[in-house]
């Protein structure tokens, strides 16, 4: 899965960045005095954070630490409050540390208490957009972003805080009207990736194949290199193309050995060229180094395809762990959770969760995916198949959600939609998940010929007049007869190819006992347990 769980994370790395650009736009008398080692390695870090890519870790520990001194020596400087608090949120987001941020929080709102927004400190308010956009609260990050766009509508930095929010809040149109407000304020690699962000989330690929490439000829610096190469990176492995995006991630940690989540990217990518061994170890580098939820429940998922339960297990509750870590500092994790709940034997939890995220106004493709996903995985098909549309409408999410679809569809006995979503996950990305495109395979071939009888109704109108049988009531009844008996074959089969897809889905060890043993009374108990959820 891992690029469909991280996208949202990694989507907030150039809000962050732009936090910390905002600081030095709007702040004056930065670049002021000497030019010893330590203030040269924070220029390079806010150069970085002007390409919209982390930076260098030595040189944002080096900008962090200089603020911090700052502070202590003159703890009123709003402005020095205003620049550590973004560094915090910048480093948090590349490195995974999120105990950084409560730090950002406390020095962002200091900021604000000393110099408050309607005296002019945007750059504080955008610090706070970036920090709730990296921990998953996008209505907060909305709100504090259009505070600061009322304050500096025509400083650029503000509009990828929006961008970012409204993204995961669902609303694809006033992200991208804040896109075209960032186009019309700036310009370079750093805006052409963000354009390149907004086209793939409307599902333009081939428009967002090239602003990524305009983005990669135009960068100048190690950090927009490497920028521009992840981003390529995550296009071609949504294409289905593993190995050019395994060159595309190798030539990101090239030019940034700190790029760690392009590790991620290149085992994931690893994975699916059946480079087993290299995936492993590149996983083990990122949750070192980038320690995300996510990643452990990519790696768990690799080693349940490949029969380790042991391994697999200890990922998953390695998994659990960084999710409860990131919830002590406000992070947010309950769509990864979700997903792994629903696939791994709490489906129900899942559904609650979701469900949860929805009311909260996080109506993004993704999360209507999972729980449309989560629903079907509880016994509720036909709840599912709004959200599961949404989803796959949007585009966005590639070759997962129009498995989820076709899975969804099959269930419901719709085998010539199941067969359309299933021919269009393997299209995109033949082995887009270890454990679900071997399943996305099975599922098609069991939908790959046409109902028996062949179709009926084909164009909508009734049956042809021409091929109505004689018109006795013995003809009659035989004809009903095989017509139900067709339908009721097609719809069975298609329940049950859906069935044997779960049970193979639900894994290894006890959490797949459990979730095989619900499944038994898929028909029945799902119906109930939708009833008593609606």
């Amino acid at each position: 899965m891992k690029s469909e769980t991280l996208r949202k994370t990694v989507a907030g790395v150039l809000g962050g960045a732009a936090a910390l650009t905002l600081v030095v736009l709007l702040v004056p008398g930065w670049g002021d005095g000497g030019g010893g080692s330590p203030r040269e390695a924070a220029g390079r870090a806010l150069s970085a954070a002007a390409a919209g890519a982390p930076a260098a870790a030595d040189d944002l520990a080096a900008l962090i630490a200089e603020h911090e001194r700052r502070v202590r020596e003159s703890p009123g400087d709003d402005r020095a409050w205003a620049r550590l608090g973004a560094a915090y949120v910048e480093r948090g987001v590349g490195s995974g540390e999120t105990a950084l941020f409560p730090k950002a929080e406390r020095a962002l709102r200091r900021s604000l208490a000393l110099r408050a927004p309607d005296r002019g400190n945007a750059a504080a308010l955008v610090g706070l957009g970036a920090l709730a956009n990296a921990r998953n609260d996008f209505g907060a990050a909305r709100e504090f972003g259009e505070r600061a766009r009322a304050l500096r509508p025509g400083s650029w930095a503000v509009y990828p805080v929006l961008v970012d929010a409204y993204g995961g809040l669902g609303d694809p149109e006033a992200a991208g009207r804040a896109v075209d407000a960032l186009r019309g304020l700036a310009s370079g690699p750093q805006v052409e990736g963000r354009h390149a962000q907004a086209f793939r989330d409307r599902g333009l690929r081939e428009d967002a194949a090239v602003l990524a490439h305009d983005a990669r000829v135009h960068a100048t610096t190690r950090a927009e290199r490497a920028a521009a190469r992840h981003r390529q990176g995550e296009l071609a492995w949504e294409h289905g193309e593993y190995a050019e995006a395994v060159a595309h991630y190798e030539a990101a940690l090239e030019a940034d050995p700190g790029a760690h989540r392009s590790l991620g990217g290149r085992a994931r990518s690893l994975a699916a060229l059946g480079r087993t061994e290299e995936a492993r170890q590149d996983y083990a580098r990122v949750l070192e180094r980038r320690p995300l939820p996510g990643y452990a429940l990519e790696w768990g998922e690799l080693e349940e395809s490949l029969g380790e339960r042991d391994r697999a297990r200890s990922l998953f509750g390695r998994m659990r762990e960084l999710v409860a870590r990131g919830r002590r500092d406000g992070v947010d994790g309950d769509v990864v959770l979700a997903r792994y709940e629903a696939d791994h034997g709490a489906p129900e939890a899942a559904v609650h969760r979701l469900r949860d995220q929805w009311r909260r106004g996080h109506r993004s493709a993704e999360v209507a995916d999972a729980l449309g996903w989560a629903l079907y995985r509880a016994g509720s098909p036909e709840e599912a198949v709004p959200f599961a549309s949404r989803a796959a409408g949007q585009d966005a999410g590639g070759a997962l959600f129009s498995y989820h679809r076709g899975v969804i569809a099959l269930a419901l006995g719709e085998r010539g939609e199941a067969r359309r979503h299933l021919v269009e996950a393997l299209r995109r990305g033949p082995e887009f998940s270890p454990l679900r495109a071997p399943r996305a395979r099975a599922a098609l071939s069991a939908v790959a010929e046409p109902e028996p009888g062949g179709p009926k109704d084909l164009y909508g109108d009734g049956p042809d007049p021409i091929d109505e049988p004689e018109p006795s009531d013995e003809d009659g009844a035989d004809g009903d007869g095989r017509e139900d008996g067709a339908d009721g074959d097609g719809a069975n089969e298609g329940r049950e190819d859906g069935a044997e897809e779960d049970g193979r889905e639900d894994g290894s060890g006890e959490d797949g006992a459990e979730e095989d043993g619900r499944e038994d009374g898929a028909e029945e108990d799902g119906r109930e347990d939708g009833a008593e959820e609606r």
